[in-house]
């Protein structure tokens, strides 16, 4: 998943697909605990990137809004 793609979805959005992956990711991380190979050792790479990806831009969207807000207040 892109940047781009995050930024294309709104809050809600980025939150739901951040519930899933971590799901996802609590499973692949279930069957290598059991012993098991997995099928795609990069999986569980790319799972967490795109959960440190979501977080980010949730972040970046956060320190925005609090960001506008003082400078509505200082242009008073």
């Amino acid at each position: 998943m892109k940047a781009a793609d995050i930024r294309g979805m709104s809050n809600e959005e980025a939150i739901e697909k951040l519930a899933k992956l971590r799901k996802e990711l609590a499973k692949e991380r279930a069957i290598i605990e059991s012993g098991t190979r997995p099928e795609k050792p990069s999986k569980i790479r790319n799972i967490k990137r795109d959960v440190a990806r979501i977080l980010t831009i949730l972040n970046e969207r956060k320190k925005s809004k609090t960001t506008n807000k003082k400078e509505v207040k200082g242009k008073k």
